[in-house]
């Protein structure tokens, strides 16, 4: 398969698909990660033939040898992008070209084969058009899409791989955070790094988020939902959180970011949220900002609102902060009207229920 003939797909129906009423009750409350449809993408590469072999199959196991060099060398990559019920029954997917440019910039900086764009946007679809009967319709719910690739030569040598598999799985999911906390409470890491200059930080591997885990669970001990990273350099600027980007907003309205330095995810919702803000005319700026100076702002009152933001969690308050050193409450401890404005703008977005002026949504049926 070259890039000429990237729609090319061909279909295998999975002959035992779940049945759709046990389907229908499943999605009346799938949780997050746990629910998956009935079909999954794969296409193949190898040095001389390239992509080839693309396929739309029913969701099985792999049959991987040990020696398998994604198990010994980490050459792996993914995305994470949702496909959201429209108002008339139809469904859209939200920036998928930005997924596929990351995925394929992740690939670049793992040495492994880049897919081509058009390829992997078209994958997602025809998932999506094929397990369509997956998508949750209930407020807050989407089909969450995971296409990912991993190296697959069979070699205990340390190089890039000279094969691989890229495949997209489908899961059916609920809110991201459990309880309905109108804000979570963060842990301040102090004995651990996400990433460092010249490191994958930028990169969407599973190699950062197995670094971010021992620090989760830290914060998990502490009482906190989320553990916010600082710079591995100096140890003082905020960087993002285990999964997630965070903004900063201040009592005469302006919002803040830290800025992409190549240590910290560009996220597809961070990107989007600051266009829509800048939309609303609102200042947002990207730039460095010092745990110290985070305490001190919030304590003072120049700090209002912080929020986190990703595909999974969309907009998601931030309340308190914790750590060894600091510990201090941003506003009232609860959701801000800043970070409700623009969650509810870019979901009224996302699910169709707002005009799309930047066009963003890419609908399929």
């Amino acid at each position: 398969m070259t890039e000429s003939d990237a729609k090319t797909f061909l279909f295998e129906k999975n002959p035992n698909p779940l049945a759709a009423s046990e389907r229908e009750t499943i999605l009346q409350n799938p949780g997050f990660g746990r629910v998956f449809t009935d079909h999954m993408v794969t296409v193949r590469y190898s040095e001389g033939r390239g992509w080839h072999g693309g396929r739309i199959e029913a969701r099985k196991a792999f049959d991987l040898d040990p020696a398998t060099v994604v198990f010994h060398y980490a050459q792996e990559i993914f995305e994470g992008m949702k496909a959201y019920r429209l108002p008339d029954g139809g469904a859209a997917l939200f920036r998928p070209d930005a997924n596929a440019r990351r995925f394929r910039n992740s690939a670049l900086r793992l040495a492994m084969a880049p897919l081509p764009e058009e390829m992997f946007v078209e994958s997602v679809r025809e998932l999506v058009r094929v397990d369509r009967d997956w998508i949750p319709s209930a407020d807050g719910s989407a089909l969450y899409l995971r296409p990912f690739m991993i190296a697959t030569e069979v070699l205990l040598g340390v190089k890039p791989s000279a094969e691989y598999i890229y495949c997209v799985i489908a899961s059916s999911v609920g809110s991201y955070f459990k309880g309905g906390a109108p804000a979570v409470t963060l842990w301040v890491s102090e004995n651990y790094t996400r990433a460092a200059p010249g490191g994958t930080g930028e990169a969407k591997c599973g190699g950062n988020y197995a670094a971010s885990l021992a620090a989760q669970a830290e914060a998990t001990r502490e009482g906190c939902e989320q553990v916010i990273f600082l710079d591995a350099v100096e140890r003082r600027f905020v960087e993002e959180l285990g999964g997630m980007n965070v903004f900063f907003v201040f009592n005469d309205g302006s919002l803040q970011t830290p800025p992409l330095t190549g240590t910290i995810l560009p996220g597809i919702t961070r990107d989007s949220l600051i266009t829509l803000a800048r939309d609303r005319g609102l200042t947002v700026r990207e730039e460095p900002y010092a745990i110290e100076q985070w305490q001190a702002d919030a304590q003072s009152g120049r700090l209002t609102e912080a929020f986190a933001c990703g595909t999974a969690a969309v907009v998601t308050p931030i309340g308190r902060v914790k750590g060894r050193k600091h510990s201090f409450t941003i506003g009232d401890g609860g959701a801000g009207p800043v970070a409700g404005k623009l969650k509810a703008a870019l979901l009224d977005i996302q699910n169709g229920r707002a005009p799309d002026p930047h066009g963003w949504v890419d609908r399929l049926f």
